[in-house]
Parts: C-alpha cells; structure tokens; sequence
C-alpha cells in the first residue's frame, strides 16, 4: 500500500519459468523506468517461479540478496502460466499491480503510460498489440484465437490484448475472493467491470531464451477461455441435436408420406445406412466431448485442491507467515468469522523436512498453499 512518505506503491508481478537469461536484464530496465518517478510512486517485484529447471531461482534469490524490494516465490512444481500471474496478484501489496512477462517482449516504458491512465481514473489498463514479431503461423493462430473466443463468449473480451496490464488495488480484493480453479485472467478481468482502458503497442521479438507457450498451451489456453465465460458449446449441442431430431421426423413423415400416396421406398444401400450411423455416433461423441469438458471442471473446482503450492519464498520482511498470520489473510479476504479461517488449517510435510502448518482454501482463499517462507 502507500507508503508513509505518500507515495504509492507499485507491485511489478512477473512470472517466470526457465528465465536464468532475462532476470537481471528484466531488473534493470524496470528499475530504470521507475527512476524518474521516485518522487511519487514506489515499486516491489513479485516473482512468481513455477518450479523452473534451470538457474532461474539462483539468480532471483542473488537479486534478491542485492534488493529488499525483490519478493520470491517458487511453487512446489508448475502450475501453469494463469495460476502463476494469479498468485503474484494475490501476494501483490501495491496500491496497483502490474503484471510483465520476463522476456521484455513488453516494453516496460509502457509502464508509465499505464500507471498516467490509472491516475486518470481507470481501475484496469491493458496493452492492446498492434504488431509483434512472430512466425506468420503463430501469429495467426493467435488471432483467430482471440476472435473465437470474443464469438463464443458471453461477455465482450478486449481483441489482441494479453496479460500486459495494470489493475487497481480494488480489482485484486475482487480477485481475492474468486476461486476458479482453472482462471483465465483476460476474460475474468474483462467481466468483472470498473474503468478499462487499452493502450496499443508493438510488441518486440525475444532476445534471450525461447517462448515456453506453445500451440498446445495456446489450444488449452483457448479451452479455458471458451469454457470460462460461454455456455454456447452446450447450446450447440442442444440446437444440434434438435435440427437432426426435426430433419428425422420430417424424413420419416416424408417416407411414409411417399410409401403411402405414391408406393416408394427408401433407397437401397448399405453405404447410406452406414454413414447415417456414423454421423450419429461422430455428433453424439463430440458433444459428450464437450458436457464432459464442463462436468470435468466442476469436479475440480468442487475437490478444492490449492491452485498453487509455494514451496519457497524469499520477501524482504524475512518474517515466516503463522498460523494467526494467515487466519487472519483469510478473515481479511473474506469476511468470515476467526474460527472459520482457523478451520482451514492442515499439516504439510515437506520433502526431507518437519511438518509444517499451511491454510487450505476456505471461501475466497485463492487455492494458494503457503508452506515456507525463507529468511533473507
């Protein structure tokens, strides 16, 4: 929150998998653009690290030894790209949050812009790519991605934006009590109203490293969208099976009507019957396909396991979090009674090491799992 001086506090959130080239790099520029503003805003970075396989966590834990503003969290394993964005959002202590990809394919210039449009009265303020440096192939994807899910959605999403953004202090308490087990960020700050406003850029190509997003993740990422905020998968199959179900009954009337009044009968043929059948069971299968989709995420969002485990941190507090600690987050965050939150306490035993207290959700929680915090 804001500091004592009156300035405000910014939470830079940047998520990270096998980034060990891009930490400092990263540091530094956003650290250079926050250098003139020092008179009015402060900043923290919120690492997220979900569970990289190289070097990535040595070199946050040697920049957080360099600056106290560094705050370091690694999961216990990868939870994925969203939930990773969305647990930096919820350990954010900034006034507003800004979320940045580690690669610097986002200006972090652009942060100036955003922090000016939240001033101007915005709550969310996202950039909007005019161009990026892709393959055509990616790119294209890319863009009929956006597009389905804008046409199948029932709410409107912002076309060609990603997760580049700045979101209001408010915005983070709303997001403190929604519990989707799979998020979709994009779409879930879309719905939830307040001033939105998109800034366009140019987005540049990588420098160091290689993208971790690939047309499968891009594919799953779509799923999620398109489960997340539309019900028109459903729809189609019960408008589907209701044209077949009329275009059956017209046809037997049609054969009856015509074996009646004018003595014919259905063609003979074992390759029509055949792709009749075919066809039926091919529909049948990909709309089961489909309520299957939404019966499996209702199954998982019921088993209320975490969204992530944070198996290490680093925070400049150096303070480890109690079990008064997080009962109080979760009365905090949602509004329960003490002994509601105390409820949500279980023991976690983690590798190689002695049993340790961690909160599991209770309403509004997040799914987030807090076994360790390490000292500086």
């Amino acid at each position: 929150m804001s500091e004592a001086g009156g300035r405000k506090l910014i939470s830079i959130v940047v998520p990270v998998y096998n980034e060990e080239g891009n930490i400092f790099p990263l540091h530094e520029a956003v650290t250079a653009v926050f250098a003139p503003l020092a008179d009015r805003y402060d900043h923290e970075f919120v690492f997220t690290d979900n569970h990289s396989e190289d070097r990535t966590f040595a070199e946050l834990t040697a920049l957080a030894a360099r600056d106290s503003r560094v705050r370091v969290f690694r999961f216990s394993r990868n939870f994925g790209f969203q939930r990773s964005i969305y647990t930096g959002y919820i350990k954010a202590r900034g006034d507003a949050a800004v979320q940045i990809d580690c690669d610097l394919q986002d200006p972090p210039e652009l942060i100036v812009e955003f922090i000016r449009t939240w001033e101007a009265g915005s709550q969310i303020v996202y950039g909007v790519r005019r161009a990026r440096k892709e393959g055509l192939v990616i790119t294209a994807v890319r863009k009929v991605f956006y597009r389905l899910i804008d046409l199948l959605s029932e709410d409107r999403l912002p076309l060609d934006a990603g997760d580049f953004r700045l979101v209001d202090r408010r915005v983070l308490d709303v997001l403190r009590r929604i519990t989707d087990d799979k998020p979709y960020l994009r779409g879930t700050l879309a719905t939830l109203g307040f001033v939105q406003k998109g800034i366009p850029y140019d987005r540049a190509g990588r420098v160091r490293g290689e993208s971790k997003f690939s047309l499968r993740d891009l594919f799953g990422l779509a799923l999620d969208g398109i489960l997340a905020h539309s019900t028109v998968p459903l729809r189609m199959a019960t408008y589907t099976g209701l044209a077949v179900s009329v275009t059956t009954f017209l046809g037997i009337i049609g054969y009856v009507v015509g074996r009646i009044f004018f003595g014919a009968s259905w063609p003979l043929g074992f390759a029509t019957t055949t792709v009749l059948i075919l066809l039926s069971l091919s529909l049948n299968a990909l709309f089961l396909g489909i309520i299957g989709e939404y019966v499996g995420r209702i199954y998982q969002q019921v088993r209320r396991r975490p969204l992530t485990i944070i198996a290490e941190s680093i925070d400049a507090s150096g303070a480890r979090a109690t079990d008064a600690t997080r009962a109080t987050d979760a009365t905090r965050a949602t509004g329960a009674t003490s002994s509601d939150a105390e409820q949500g306490t279980a023991s976690i035993r983690p590798p190689g090491g002695a049993v340790t207290d961690a909160t599991f959700p209770v309403p509004g929680d997040h799914h987030i799992v807090d076994v360790a915090t390490r000292d500086r």
